[in-house]
């Protein structure tokens, strides 16, 4: 098993693959991608997810709150930045104007693991239109919040925590009381929790704030686990995408391609 926190270049190699294997055939499905068009990655890290999109002669720009993330993308992408492809600006997304922090409105957001973690989920997905072309489409894929994992207790450093599915969904004071007594970081942890998103509640959101659902795509195996514990990636079922809320426990990972409504 791979252990995504530990190595971040080879981490760095796995964005790279799994958004040209799964990610970018997903959008072309629905929306080509073609050479020039400009794309716009919150919470960009070290930039693994924006590097597959630069390779298909895109230009991009990527927005990251922790600076330190951006330490080694600009490292690693040193040679895009020297050719004017792409640039990392750290930056609250609400605090950074479009034009003359970013260059213009883009053909694609990508919002890969991050929607999760956003307070005021409506708040954000409405301001993300201000960002776009009239053309333009928005990426997510996010585990849904009561999956097993759903509350990122794989980051946790206590090895059994770590690995044990569904007690994020517990009652916040015993959930604290747990991360507590081993030592975890309490406040993080609980900030997931605050802010984890069912597929019913991001698919509401989408659709109050002025979007239409171009494509979606669940999976009972997250296609980033062929990397961290060697599993073949497996689309839902189609019976259990059809049931509301249940099908929240055994989906480990959704896609959703969005395009605001004419």
């Amino acid at each position: 098993m791979f252990h995504f926190h530990q190595d971040k270049e080879k981490y760095f190699d796995i964005n790279i693959a799994n958004v040209k294997k799964h990610i970018l055939p997903f959008i072309e499905a629905k929306y080509p991608i073609t050479t020039g068009m400009r794309v716009l990655e919150i919470g960009c890290g070290e930039g693994g997810v924006l590097k597959a999109f630069l390779d298909m002669g895109c230009t991009g720009v990527g927005v990251e709150l922790d600076e330190t993330r951006l330490v080694d993308a600009r490292k690693w992408l040193y040679k895009e930045i020297e050719n004017g492809q792409v640039q990392f600006i750290a930056k609250d997304i609400y605090h950074t104007d479009v034009e003359t922090d970013l260059g213009g409105k883009f053909n694609i957001i990508i919002l890969k693991d991050v929607i999760e973690h956003i307070p005021d989920q409506p708040k954000v997905m409405a301001y993300m239109q201000s960002f776009l072309l009239p053309d333009g489409v928005i990426f997510f894929g996010f585990p849904p919040w009561y999956m097993p994992l759903g509350g990122h207790q794989q980051i946790l450093k206590n090895k059994l925590l770590s690995k044990i599915p569904y007690y994020h969904l517990l009652p916040m004071p015993v959930y604290k009381s747990i991360l507590k007594a081993a030592k975890e970081n309490v406040q993080e942890m609980v900030e997931i929790k605050q802010t984890g998103i069912s597929i019913e509640r991001f698919e509401k959101i989408a659709l109050h704030t002025g979007y239409q659902i171009l494509n979606k795509k669940h999976y009972l195996i997250n296609p980033i686990y062929e990397y961290k514990f060697g599993w073949k990636p497996k689309t839902q079922f189609a019976l259990v995408q059809a049931v509301p809320f249940i099908r929240n426990f055994f989906t480990t990972c959704v896609y959703y391609l969005l395009q605001k409504k004419d």
